[in-house]
């Protein structure tokens, strides 16, 4: 291949990662602005500024439970980390971790489920505002990891061809058409937004409380 060729196989590659990975990163956002709201939810409890919405705080965890393991985390291990480990051993290590952290956050997540639960049933407020607090350390830790380490990786080493695959999987996701799962998340993410007070979403204030 000529030096024309190659440089615009490079430019090839490097405009399908973007497109690929600005998909993926799109996702890691409205994640993260669910997660935000939680963890702004728990603060503002514990601050006594706001008293608890359950009804938002079911909507966020399972949210934040289902979106992951029926859309997101299956096509990052079937796609990006599949033809990652294809293309290099040096993702092997890293890529091991990610699949554990997937394995440990649906344990976490079920924990979380549990003590929501338990507090709307009069358990103290600290036993599900802890647990919210750590999960979602826990989670934006996991997608830095992804994010700065993964992608970096993933941009060394995989083909035009593998971002294709990458991105179409991705893509479906967005489309309207893709199925009922998407769909179902797009409603629940603007249900929780209309529920949430600013600066979360657009739902109403919240009248002061001193109980949590």
């Amino acid at each position: 291949m000529g030096t024309e060729g190659a440089a615009g196989s490079v430019g090839a590659g490097a405009i399908a990662a973007a497109k690929a990975l600005d998909i993926i990163r799109e996702e890691h956002r409205t994640l993260a602005a669910v997660l935000h709201g939680l963890k702004f939810l728990v603060q503002g409890i514990r601050s006594g500024q706001a008293p608890a919405d359950f009804e938002l705080f079911r909507a966020m965890v399972y949210y934040i439970d289902a979106y992951p393991e029926r859309l997101h985390h299956p096509k990052e291990e079937q796609f990006l980390f599949r033809l990652l480990r294809l293309r290099t051993t040096a993702a092997d290590a890293l890529l091991d971790d990610l699949r554990h952290e997937h394995e440990a956050g649906d344990q976490a997540i079920r924990n979380l489920e549990r003590k929501l639960l338990a507090y709307e049933h009069g358990a103290p407020f600290a036993t599900f505002g802890d647990a919210a607090d750590a999960y979602v350390d826990t989670y934006f830790s996991h997608m830095r990891k992804e994010e700065k380490q993964v992608f970096a990786l993933a941009e060394q080493w995989l083909s035009v061809a593998d971002w294709a695959e990458i991105g179409a999987a991705f893509a479906e996701n967005r489309d309207p058409q893709s199925g009922p799962d998407a769909a179902e998340f797009r409603t629940l993410f603007s249900r929780i937004v209309n529920l949430a007070p600013p600066p979360i979403g657009v739902g109403p204030l919240f009248p002061r409380s001193k109980d949590a």
